[in-house]
């Protein structure tokens, strides 16, 4: 039987190489993207992939999403935000990180819950290596992520009882639209690549295949963990 997977997030950047990456492999993949041109952007560049227009921070719009779902065997919440120029040292800037990155990890995850419970499934939560860091450029996001690691501790311990394992990979600098004023500036991209023992920026590729492992029966005895996929930045 075709497993079903949702990838919130899906329509770009890291969400959209692990859905194409799923899709590769067999799975019924829905990929969500938060504005209704970026959808139909995805959709025209990825034709065999069904894109939904979703904003994880509106309880509504998940709530009929997951009424359309007949079935769900993985989860993945990849949907997410950074605001830089100083934005994330507002009250409203970190306010709206948390509330894409951890609040609508959380929202996805209950509103999963009992299609998850059916197929004994999983999730699959998306931190960062800022959430072992920081950063003094963007606190909202670094925050956020922390709790994603916290959040999916706690529930892969709630749910363990129901079979349903959660886990988080944890990526580092990746080519994408948000990191794309870093890789593109000569020096900053430097300064990365020197300290990343690979010496390579990672592409949205690289994150599919760990995430299709933690989703995978070989995986079926791992919860809880924070997967780094880093090329080794996080260990120099």
């Amino acid at each position: 039987m075709t497993k079903t997977a949702l990838v919130t997030g899906g329509t770009r950047g890291i969400g959209l190489g692990i859905a194409l990456g799923f899709q590769n492999e067999g799975f019924q993949v829905i990929a969500t993207g938060v504005g209704t041109e970026e959808v139909k952007a995805a959709q025209k560049r990825h034709p065999d992939l069904s894109c939904r227009a979703l904003d994880v921070t509106c309880s509504d719009q998940i709530e009929a999403t997951m009424d359309n779902l007949e079935n769900l065997d993985v989860l993945i919440n990849c949907a997410g935000t950074i605001l830089r120029d100083g934005k994330e040292h507002t009250v409203e800037g970190f306010e709206q990180a948390l509330d894409v990155n951890l609040h609508g990890t959380m929202r996805m995850c209950y509103a999963a819950k009992e299609l998850l419970t059916e197929s004994q499934g999983c999730v699959i939560n998306t931190a960062s290596m800022l959430s072992f860091f920081g950063s003094g450029f963007v606190p909202g996001y670094s925050a956020s992520k922390g709790g994603v690691v916290q959040f999916t501790k706690s529930l892969a311990i709630a749910w363990a009882t129901d079979q349903i394992r959660v886990n988080a990979i944890a990526p580092g600098w990746i080519e994408t639209a948000l990191t794309q004023p870093l890789y593109e500036d000569p020096e900053r991209s430097k300064a990365i690549t020197d300290r990343t023992p690979l010496a390579r920026w990672g592409v949205p590729e690289d994150v599919a295949g760990p995430a299709l492992f933690l989703a995978s029966r070989q995986a079926q005895f791992v919860t809880g963990i924070v997967l780094p996929v880093d090329g080794g930045y996080s260990i120099t």
